[in-house]
Formats: C-alpha cells, structure tokens, sequence
C-alpha cells in the first residue's frame, strides 16, 4: 500500500486535510491540491514532504486540473485513487432570496468542478485501475426547504451513480462518501454531536483499503442522535 498514490482536491482543511493524514498513516503517497496554497505548504510539511505533492489548483479551471494530475504523474509515475472533495456552500435565503452570485461559485465548484476532476484524473485511473472516490452528502438523499446547496449534492449523487455505469468493467471502482453535519469550517455553528472530520477520512480510508473485487458503492454517515 505504502506505493499507492491518492490525490485529494478540497485538501486544505476539514475532510480533505484529515483524509490526509489518515493517508498518511496509511503510508499513501499523496497528491494534496486546494486553492490555498498556504494551508497545503503547512500540510505538506506536516506529513513528510518527501512522499506528498501539493498544487495550486482551482478546480474550475481544466487548464489547472490536467497541470495537476500531470505534476502527479511526473512526481510519482501513476494516480490509484481521486478523492473529489472539493466543494463550498451556498448562501442563505432559498430560492427566494439567497446571493445568487454565491449560487454560481458553489454550482460551478461543486458540480462542474466535479466533472473536471473526473475528466482530468480518468485516464490514469485507467491505467491504473484505481478508484474514485466523491464527496456527496446526506443532504444530496434528502430534500432540505430552498437548499441549492442540496440541489448540488444530488447532483454529485447522479455523477456517482452515472460514472459506475459508465465505467462497469474497467476495473475502476466509485465510491460516494456522504457526510451528515460534519464539525468543519463550513458550519459556523456545529452541534456538539456533529461529527469529526476524522470520522469522515476513518470511512474514505475503509473504502480505500477493501480489496479490488470489493467495491463499495457508497457510505452514508450521520452523527448519533444526542441521548434524551
């Protein structure tokens, strides 16, 4: 295992940082990319920067996915598994009232910023027959009043499920990862009982290590009720 190479976009904190670490416990060899590139130096020191590369990258831009996965390839040789983590909130207000600005960075990270990932990571996925992995949600299984956050989690849902399909007997497997309420800076006001990044990184690191005639479709996490 300690040859294998997971690249993780979203991996400057919360769930992409923990999975990080977990990772590298795990002796992966890590491809660590996000927008700030501040937060992943510090990451990249953190864990050994002998066996991780960090990148700049906006998962936007095709041009700044494809020099990732080619920085990747040039570091390490091959990519096993992509962790498509990267993603950000919407804004208050519904469909009424919420900033619609905000609306378009959120669609375009969390759906569009998706599809680039898959574009650019597959053919080496491919080569190596390895695995993806996508962060969804809880809330992409159920219907949350006003939320285009939500829309957008049931979006990744369907990439999910359509890109197993589209990829039946190439050897690669699709794992959707999907969170409930999760203590990280996306909740400004987490409840106690909210689980921990770790706890997320714990059930990517499950899926990761199954054998290749295992494939695990997807893992659903909620936090325990708190006890009344």
């Amino acid at each position: 295992m300690k040859d294998r190479v997971l690249l993780i976009t979203g991996a400057s904190s919360g769930i992409g940082a923990a999975t990080a670490r977990a990772a590298a416990r795990a002796h992966y060899q890590l491809v660590l990319a996000a927008r700030s590139r501040e937060k992943l130096t510090a990451l990249a020191e953190e864990l050994g920067p002998e066996n991780v590369l960090a990148v700049g990258c906006d998962v936007t831009s095709m041009e700044e996915q494809q020099a990732m996965v080619e920085q990747a390839l040039e570091r390490f040789g091959r990519i096993d598994a992509v962790f498509a983590n990267a993603g950000r909130g919407g804004s208050p207000g519904g469909f009424s009232g919420a900033d619609h600005e905000a609306w378009r960075d959120m669609i375009l990270t969390n759906i569009y910023g998706v599809g680039l990932t898959l574009q650019a990571t597959l053919p080496a996925l491919r080569h190596s027959r390895g695995q993806v992995l996508l962060t969804g949600s809880a809330a992409g299984r159920a219907t949350i009043p006003g939320s285009m956050y939500g829309a957008t989690k049931w979006a990744v849902t369907g990439i999910g499920y359509n890109l197993r399909e589209e990829l039946r007997g190439s050897g690669i497997r699709v794992t959707l990862i999907e969170p409930g309420m999760v203590d990280t800076p996306f909740f400004d006001e987490p409840p106690e009982y909210a689980l921990e990044d770790r706890d997320i990184a714990n059930a990517v690191i499950y899926a990761l290590d199954q054998p290749a005639h295992v494939d695990v479709n997807e893992i659903l996490i909620r936090p325990t009720p708190p006890v009344e």
